[in-house]
């Protein structure tokens, strides 16, 4: 298995401050590379591509000793890769009928990553392995920084990068061949739903609170918003009340990303077989303010539900479920939601009715009175083992 590894970096003043100028330069050189593809087909109709800008990266080094010169050249080819990349993704979109959204200029602050396509090549990981108590990586033109190991790399290291988050910063590497942690079977098999007043109800009638990491942090953002407004554009001041949104946000993602990994690994450690819906989150999250001539109705409402449900963090939720589960040996299985909170999981009746209030279901046809997140995860339970026989058949 391929896994990604994130570290906390631990620089001294003068390597914080040749990352961020690293940052800079390689940001520099992506604008330049945009650039030079927009100015060749505007004025003569040629296509710039990757081998093309790789080519005069070794003139650009030459003529800028003091500049880019001083970075690995493996991260250079990276960051124009990284450009290739954005200009493949948007002919898809074009080709595809989509929103084709053309690759644009990164201005500060919105290029925030450095990546060495390969460990050894301008980077090694683990530089100072003699060292008795702390780990280093090695960067070129910033030297060895320590780092905050706080579990082992397994597999091989394939990649190395450097990642700025506010005022941290970051080591991610990417390794090949990590090998598999299998849990011992416990033969349990579950349906899970996923809501905005519980996280997680699972068919075994277990609610998993959902935390509102966001609303939580909602009045101090509110405040911080409000002074933020009464800066003075390109001051100082408006660039520190930037830094402390930043880290407002930063620590309501963090807070997320830590329950959910709770929460998916209280999953996979008790369940062999875990059955969820195949959520479409952006369609859930679209907007419903609609246009001018048909304008859409409870928008207040459904803008609402929206940031509920974005501060749940579903997706996120899911993603690391799935890592967890493929990491563990477990059977995860998506089924389509539809209808599954609307039917009586006893004689199976569909009906807008059943579902009397958020939180009650009672079945018309029946009788049958249940929790109706519980019902949802025993009918999302039954359709995906529903799907895994037919497999099995298959």
């Amino acid at each position: 298995m391929r896994r990604s590894f994130k570290f906390l970096l631990r620089p001294t003043s003068k390597q914080a401050a040749a990352l961020t100028q690293c940052l800079e330069d390689h940001r520099q050189l992506y604008n330049a590379a945009l650039e030079h593809r927009r100015i060749a087909y505007r004025k003569a109709g040629v296509t710039v591509r990757y081998g093309d800008q790789a080519g005069e990266l070794k003139h650009i080094r030459a003529d800028d000793p003091e500049g880019q010169s001083r970075w690995s050249f493996s991260s250079q080819q990276a960051t124009l890769r990284r450009l290739d990349k954005a200009f493949a993704a948007f002919f898809a979109r074009v080709k595809a009928g989509r929103t084709p959204g053309f690759p644009r200029f990164k201005g500060r602050g919105w290029f925030d990553t450095v990546e060495w396509p390969k460990d050894g090549d301008g980077c090694r990981w683990d530089s100072q392995p003699q060292h008795p108590t702390a780990t280093y990586v090695r960067l070129q033109g910033v030297g060895h920084v320590r780092v905050h190991q706080h579990r082992p790399v397994l597999g091989t290291v394939k990649t190395v990068s450097v990642k700025r988050e506010g005022s941290r910063w970051y080591v991610v590497l990417s390794c090949d061949d990590v090998p598999a942690e299998p849990l011992p079977a416990t033969g349990a098999v579950v349906g899970i739903d996923m809501g905005v007043a519980s996280l997680v109800t699972t068919s075994d009638n277990v609610h998993r609170e959902n935390p509102r990491y966001l609303a939580v942090a909602a009045d101090r953002l509110a405040a911080a918003q409000r002074d933020l407004a009464r800066k003075k554009p390109g001051s100082k001041r408006r660039r520190k009340e930037v830094a402390r949104i930043a880290a407002l946000h930063g620590k309501v993602r963090r807070q997320r990303l830590d329950y959910a990994h709770k929460a998916a690994n209280a999953l996979v450690r008790d369940y062999d077989v875990i059955v969820h819906e195949d959520l479409r989150i952006s369609n859930m999250t679209r907007s419903a303010s609609g246009t001018i001539e048909a304008p859409g109705r409870n928008v207040a409402q459904k803008s609402g539900l929206n940031r509920s449900i974005l501060d749940a963090g579903w997706g996120v939720f899911l993603q690391i479920l799935a890592h967890k589960a493929e990491s563990a040996g477990r059977e995860l299985i998506a089924v389509n939601p539809a209808s599954t909170s609307r039917t009586c999981s006893c004689c199976g009746h569909c009906a807008k009715e059943n579902r009397a209030t958020q939180a009650e279901f009672r079945c018309t046809a029946c009788g049958h009175a249940a929790h109706a997140d519980v019902n949802a995860a025993i009918n999302i339970l039954r359709a995906g083992l529903a799907l895994r026989r037919a497999a099995e058949a298959a």
